[in-house]
């Protein structure tokens, strides 16, 4: 997982926790005084569940992780879940008795099939640790998960298929009716996404065929084969649009761009591209080779002259790995 996202979920796991901690923690302090009793604890839990947003269930187990109390909602108690062994849950695997509090990561839920999270607090009375609290919410609900993180402007390489790996060096390029044309798609290519408002596309070299997203429509993208992608009437089918100003590609970048896409699909017989993708708005350049190796590329990276693709040995489809700073 690369570190924005990381980030990004730890962020919201430091928030939510600042949330329901305290609040927990006074809920296991009311849980103590009518431990074990069943019926007292379903009542202390009713009374204080409106305190815990969000909260999915919230129930009460023994040091054992057998549950000693109903599941309680503020819709009400489910009495089946009295007695259920929760020791196997993912959520109970490091918390008892190392530490007071603690948020799991989050898991699917078997009740929902949903990813979930689940805050266990320890329930003490006079120092000795007599059971614990657990409180289980889903992520759906939870506000604090609708911030998307930002995707990292860095080189990601991804390794595919094994068996395609291992029978590299059986197999050549079959010519594609789009590299018979190529000139001529590379050029309208570039009229699109420069001119006509697509935003993303992507070229599949292998099948002759392109799929693009459009600004005016992106939520469904189109397809266009290559009868399409060789017709230069195709353009009319796509309204002139301003370049955007927020894209993080610059628009004179995109024809250079093709071109590199043109260099790597031809460079080679054995290694060659099957896909190139291109988004005007991250910047980033997507690659897929007859290795069935994949990269993201940021734009400038790509077009850096000194990097691996450009050197001459395009054999080398994998990214130089940096060393580690002692």
């Amino acid at each position: 997982m690369n570190s924005t996202i990381q980030k990004s979920i730890r962020k919201q796991r430091h928030t939510l926790g600042k949330l329901i901690r305290p609040i927990l923690g006074k809920i296991a302090a009311a849980c103590a005084e009518a431990w074990p009793d069943r019926y007292a604890l379903n009542d202390v839990l009713k009374k204080h569940v409106p305190e815990l947003p969000y909260c999915a269930y919230i129930y009460a187990l023994g040091t054992d992780a057998i549950q000693v109390s109903d599941n309680v909602n503020s819709n009400g108690s489910y009495p089946e879940h009295y007695g259920r062994n929760r020791s196997e849950r993912p959520y109970l695997n490091s918390i008892y008795p190392a530490v007071d509090y603690l948020l799991s990561e989050a898991y699917i839920s078997l009740l929902s099939a949903r990813p979930s999270i689940t805050a266990i607090q320890l329930v003490k009375r006079d120092g000795k640790v007599i059971g614990l609290i657990g409180a289980d919410f889903d992520l759906r609900d939870l506000p604090l998960t609708q911030q998307l993180y930002d995707e990292p402007d860095q080189w990601r390489q991804m390794k595919g298929d094994p068996s395609i790996r291992g029978l590299l060096f059986q197999q050549t390029r079959v010519k594609s009716v789009l590299d018979s044309h190529i000139d001529e798609v590379m050029s309208i290519c570039e009229e699109l996404m420069a001119h006509r408002g697509v935003f993303h596309g992507k070229l599949h070299f292998s099948s002759s065929r392109a799929t693009l997203w459009v600004m005016d429509d992106p939520y469904r993208y189109r397809i266009l084969e290559v009868e399409d992608l060789i017709d230069p009437d195709i353009c009319l089918a796509y309204p002139v649009r301003p370049y955007p100003e927020n894209a993080h590609l610059p628009q004179s970048a995109i024809k250079k761009i093709l071109e590199g896409f043109k260099k790597l699909r031809l460079a080679d017989e054995t290694i060659y591209l099957r896909s190139g993708s291109i988004n005007i708005f991250n910047g980033l350049v997507g690659l897929n080779f007859s290795c069935d190796g994949s990269h993201y590329i940021p734009w400038d990276d790509f077009l850096d002259s000194s990097n691996a693709f450009w050197s001459g040995a395009i054999a080398s489809t994998t990214r130089p790995v940096e060393e580690e700073p002692s």
